[in-house]
């Protein structure tokens, strides 16, 4: 075969694979999605003290039945609480972006769990508390709007910068996204490097499946730059972790050091300050697509597979 009807060949196929892509999505943008989001925030911005009795009828999971009223009523006429409400009025007065993914999101998950029931979806603030931005329940959606200010934010001057920059209107459909990918997921084993390797690759496929209008960089929260390198390096990566056989350890420092969320990940060479945190995520990610080209398999399959059976099938090679 020549080489220019091997590049043809190849044109072709990618043709017909972005045509049957751009089918799958129109066919999903065509499911009815009703729902509304509920601005709590909102409505405890502008409320008085006499308006409590029916805030707790209309949103009684977010008042604890342990908790005094006059505690309530402290937090009405609290300056900081308020000023904390005006800045998210401020950033979130028009909301539509946000609906919009949101209904892409859900169409998403319909398509592929047809059992799938929209939940009741409630914005708030929970004094920017950032490991619990969002929360998922079969019913319930919560999402804390005070972590979505913006990386540069005032009030994100103490939190370290890794963390902070993920803390911005774009993150919030990933972030909503990762929080069901972990109510499919499943494995029965999380002990090895590889374990936690697969179990996030997991998740990540998972917003490649539900979120595709999002970026990749937006999927794993890294920066343009961020995710260039981990494309860049991929090879080392594998050879180190294969040369160190760091995969099938049950070191328990491993997961902090290549997994957890950090500055950067720790190889203990000279280019670790040059490494975004989080390259054993990414690289489990890069192992779950292999696995699901490979075996075609759909994706709330995939999520429910043992991670020796994805890496044994995934065959996977890093890029050069």
């Amino acid at each position: 075969m020549s080489l220019r009807i091997f590049i043809l060949l190849i044109l072709s196929l990618a043709l017909v694979s972005c045509n049957e892509d751009n089918k799958l999505e129109e066919e999903i943008s065509n499911i009815n999605i009703d729902f509304i989001v509920e601005r709590f925030d909102k409505a405890y911005a502008d409320a008085k003290p006499a308006d409590l009795p029916k805030l707790k009828e209309a949103y009684p999971f977010l008042f604890s039945k342990h908790v005094p009223d006059s505690i309530w009523i402290e937090r009405i006429n609290d300056t900081l609480q308020n000023q904390l409400l005006i800045e998210v009025g401020k950033a979130y007065g028009d909301f539509k972006d946000v609906d919009f993914d949101f209904e892409r999101l859900f169409q998403h998950l319909k398509y592929y769990d047809k059992t799938f029931s929209v939940p009741r979806i409630v914005t708030l603030t929970n004094d920017v508390d950032y490991r619990n931005k969002t929360i998922v329940t079969d019913s319930l959606l919560l999402v804390a709007l005070d972590n979505f200010l913006g990386e540069d934010h005032e009030f994100y001057q103490n939190i370290p910068r890794y963390l902070a920059q993920n803390m911005r209107r774009g993150q919030i459909i990933p972030e909503v996204a990762e929080a069901y990918a972990k109510k499919y997921a499943f494995q029965s084993n999380r002990k090895t490097l590889l374990d936690e390797m697969i179990y996030h690759g997991k998740l990540l496929y998972f917003k490649d499946i539900m979120i595709p209008f999002k970026s990749d960089e937006e999927k794993i929260g890294y920066t343009e730059q961020e995710l260039k390198w981990a494309e860049a390096n991929e090879s080392p990566i594998w050879s180190y972790f294969i040369e160190k056989e760091l995969l099938f350890s049950t070191d328990s420092k491993l997961p902090s050091r290549f997994i957890a969320d950090a500055p950067y990940s720790k190889f203990y060479l000279e280019l670790d300050n040059e490494s975004p945190g989080r390259l054993g995520q990414y690289m489990g990610w890069q192992i779950v697509r292999a696995y699901a080209e490979a075996t075609d398999e759909n994706v709330l399959t995939v999520l429910k597979k043992e991670p020796e059976e994805i890496f044994n099938k995934a065959k996977f090679k890093p890029k050069k």
